[in-house]
Formats: structure tokens, C-alpha cells, sequence
């Protein structure tokens, strides 16, 4: 099988079947692509299609998302999860705005410096916004590519990665590149799935090595999964008289960095005396909220409380009173604004 007639069945396939009426490819500027590739990130096409929607709307050149305030950003990323992605995205607008005049790079190391941008994504964007022959290897092309050479190795091993980048260069073809990048991600998304991969319609069966072997499920090898771990905690609900609520922005590093959340710990007594409240009382609890992260489960036994504020004058203060409304425009982790929704829909707001 030579590369030419790889690329020529892909491309003839994708004239055909390819996607080509997704939100980013209409009128689509570097822009447009850089920020999808971002958003797409582990994430499927279907989730991100009204969050791309919403940010454009918002921000719709880089400048626009530069002077954006970070809260605002996240606001919106609220829900797609993987917030540093959401982080990252800021500064790298803002860096774009000091380093390549509000512009999305046209050099591929350029794209590399930039915050959440690796050499898949970079690729991508090479390739879609510029038609440079860059390969990439996202989730659909390293299933596509596993199962058309049948790799017997976990994609995630050096070794699996570092040939799969060889073949994925060896592919290009010298012409349509944005095309067959595209193609490549559509096959894997639409006909080359997961667990139900249409191998009858695929333009690659016929020197398939996973389909020849008659298990293409069996591809890629999948990585021993260990025992999820699970975690509890409690949030503290803080509500005043006034129906506000005490809200702590939670540190850049780590789960839901830099979003507004709810005080947690093992207990109350332990929290009081580092938040800016007095004379609190609690009330009830509501049910549990489960959330599964990518490499723990969470649970959450919200506390309701009453409690009065204390005004707090110091630098880097993490906690704020808020109105239950202002606080649902607040970049807010889903499973709060959940919450914080239940809470007013049912008037629990004591």
C-alpha cells in the first residue's frame, strides 16, 4: 500500500462522508480553528458545538478574548471541563496580543510555546488554518492509524507514540493537507468508533491489519485499568439574611483552578475560623452530589448554614459574598452551579 493511495482513498471518502458544516469551518480563520482544536481536547464535537458558539459570540478575535477578564472565560468554559484548558486558552490570547500582533501564530514552534498547545493541536492548526503538511494524532487518528497497522503496544507507550508519529508523517500526502487532516479525525469519529467500527463502509478495509484479523475491537490496546479511587468531602453553604452566599475562589493549581466554589473540608468547626463569617447556625443537608473526575470520584455532601458576613479587607482575599444571581455569571465549576441552581429553583435560600 503506497502513501499516495492511502491519502487518495481517505480524501475520495471524506468528498463523500466528511464532515464539512461544523461551526469552526464556516468562514473559519485561524482563530476559529485554534480555538476549537482547544476545546476539542479530549472533548467530543457534540459537547463542544454550543460552548464554541457561546465563546465566539463573547470573544470573537483573539484581542477580544486578551481583554476579557479571566473570571468571564471561565464563566463560560463552566461545564466543559478540564479547566486548565479554559486558563491556558487566556494566556495564550494575551501572549498572542504581546508576541504576534493578536494573531494566531504562523510558525509551527510559535504555536508550540503557547500555553495548552501541543504537537497535536499545533498540527492541527498548521495544517487546517494554513495548509502546511503537519501530521497530528488525536484520540481518532492514533484509533485509526492503531487499527490500520494493528499496533499491539498501548497508544500511550513511548514506543506506540513515537511510531505512530512516523507513520502519521509518512501519510501526508503533498496537496489538500487541511482536507486530509480533516479526514482523518471524521473517519475516526464517524465509521472508525470505538466499540462499533463500520468497517463495511471504511475506505481503508481493504488493507486493514485490525479488520484482516477479524477483532478490529481488539484495537488499540487498551491500558490495565486500575480501581478508580474515591474521595468524599463536604461544602459548606453559607447563606445571610440578605440571601447571599459565601463563595471561595479556589487556587490556580489543581481540580477546578482559579473558579468560584463552596468552602469544603472534613467539618464545619474547622473551616469557621478562617472564613469571613460569624454566629452561624446550621440548617439542613442536601442530597449528595457524585462527580467523576478523570482519575478520581468525588463526593459531595453539601451543609446549609445561615451565617453573617464579616467584612474582609486583605490582599489576595479568596472569599466573597454574592448574590445567588450574580454568582450563577461567576466561573463556577458545573457541579456548583448545579447546586446554586437547585438551591434558588426550590427556594432553599433559608
Amino acid at each position: 500500500m503506497t502513501t499516495h493511495s492511502f491519502s487518495d482513498r481517505l480524501l475520495a471518502w471524506y468528498d463523500q462522508h466528511g464532515r464539512k458544516d461544523l461551526p469552526w469551518q464556516q468562514n473559519a480563520s485561524p482563530y476559529h480553528i485554534w480555538l476549537s482544536e482547544v476545546m476539542l481536547q479530549q472533548t467530543q464535537v457534540t459537547t463542544v458545538i454550543p460552548y464554541y458558539q457561546r465563546f465566539i459570540k463573547h470573544f470573537p478575535d483573539v484581542n477580544a478574548l486578551a481583554n476579557a477578564n479571566i473570571d468571564e472565560v471561565l464563566s463560560l468554559w463552566g461545564g466543559l471541563g478540564y479547566y486548565a484548558r479554559g486558563r491556558n486558552l487566556h494566556k495564550a490570547a494575551v501572549q498572542m496580543q504581546q508576541l504576534h500582533e493578536g494573531k494566531v501564530p504562523q510558525d509551527f514552534q510559535a504555536l508550540l510555546d503557547l500555553p495548552g498547545v501541543g504537537r497535536s493541536t499545533a498540527g492541527a492548526i498548521m495544517a487546517l488554518a494554513y495548509q502546511q503538511p503537519f501530521p497530528i494524532l488525536d484520540g481518532n487518528v492514533k484509533r485509526v492509524l492503531a487499527r490500520y497497522d494493528a499496533i499491539n503496544i498501548w497508544p500511550g507507550e513511548k514506543q506506540a507514540e513515537a511510531a505512530m508519529w512516523q507513520r502519521a508523517e509518512q501519510l501526508l500526502p503533498t496537496a489538500r493537507i487541511a482536507n486530509y487532516i480533516q479526514a482523518q479525525m471524521d473517519l475516526g469519529a464517524t465509521l472508525c468508533t470505538r466499540s462499533r467500527p463500520d468497517c463495511e463502509r471504511c475506505p481503508l478495509q481493504t488493507d486493514c491489519q485490525a479488520y484482516a484479523s477479524g477483532e478490529p475491537t481488539l484495537f488499540p490496546v487498551r491500558k490495565v485499568k486500575k480501581q478508580t479511587p474515591s474521595r468524599q468531602t463536604n461544602w459548606f453553604v453559607y447563606i445571610n439574611n440578605d440571601k447571599h452566599i459565601l463563595l471561595e475562589q479556589r487556587p490556580q493549581n489543581g481540580i477546578w483552578g482559579g473558579l468560584w466554589s463552596f468552602p469544603e473540608g472534613d467539618t464545619a468547626e474547622a473551616e469557621n475560623h478562617t472564613l469571613p463569617i460569624k454566629n452561624s447556625v446550621f440548617h439542613s443537608a442536601t442530597p449528595e452530589i457524585r462527580h467523576v473526575f478523570s482519575h478520581f470520584k468525588l463526593t459531595i455532601q453539601p451543609l446549609i448554614f445561615s451565617a453573617e458576613p464579616i467584612n474582609v479587607v486583605a490582599e489576595n482575599n479568596p472569599y466573597i459574598w454574592v448574590k445567588i444571581d450574580q454568582a450563577l455569571t461567576m466561573g463556577l465549576p458545573a457541579p456548583v452551579k448545579q447546586l446554586i441552581e437547585f438551591l434558588s429553583s426550590t427556594e432553599r435560600m433559608l
